[in-house]
């Protein structure tokens, strides 16, 4: 099993990663995802307080909780690639390199951007009050390592169409094909 592991700021284009696996048949599994199944399941109403009180607790005191869940569904799954997305700190992705082959695929787009397309796609926990609040939160989780130390980068500045070849790109040469 290979697991590409999708890393970015907040509104980078992780999501993309996810749309890929869906038209490829390749299962891919969010920790956001995960978090926001947390808020719905406890009855809670999502916005960017909950999101990020939730998000904390789940990851627990080794940083790591939700990627534990996340790399169990992935280790379940009966297929040569599995996406995994939104790990934050060198050490998740150590974690999910003990268990299978991955590559750190992270997805750059400028600040302004971002702010824009957080703005435009609408989830109860973006905020355009809270960005800069948000990305402070995510550094200190310690995400620019996984930034800093990728395997490959997708610059997302264009279409999604375009960032989608990228990923292909990538995918495909990982996997000798």
């Amino acid at each position: 099993m290979k697991i590409f592991i999708i890393v970015g700021m907040p509104a980078s284009g992780k999501g993309i990663a996810g749309e890929y696996a869906l038209t490829e048949g390749y299962p891919c599994f969010s920790t956001g995802d995960i978090v926001r199944a947390e808020v719905k399941a406890r009855g809670l109403t999502p916005g960017p307080d909950t999101m990020a009180a939730v998000s904390t607790e789940l990851r627990g005191k080794d940083g790591m909780g939700v990627t534990r869940r996340a790399l169990a569904h992935a280790l379940e799954q009966d297929s040569p690639v599995v996406f995994l997305e939104g790990m934050r700190s060198w050490p998740e992705i150590e974690l999910v390199r003990e268990k299978a082959g991955a590559v750190v695929v992270a997805f750059l787009t400028p600040r302004p951007l971002r702010r824009e397309r957080m703005v435009s796609r609408g989830r109860p926990d973006d905020s355009p009050d809270a960005f800069e609040e948000r990305d402070r939160r995510e550094i200190d989780y310690g995400a620019a390592v996984p930034i800093a130390l990728a395997d490959a980068y997708i610059l997302n500045t264009s279409t999604m169409e375009a960032s989608i070849e990228d990923l292909h790109g990538i995918v495909q040469g990982h996997l000798g094909r």
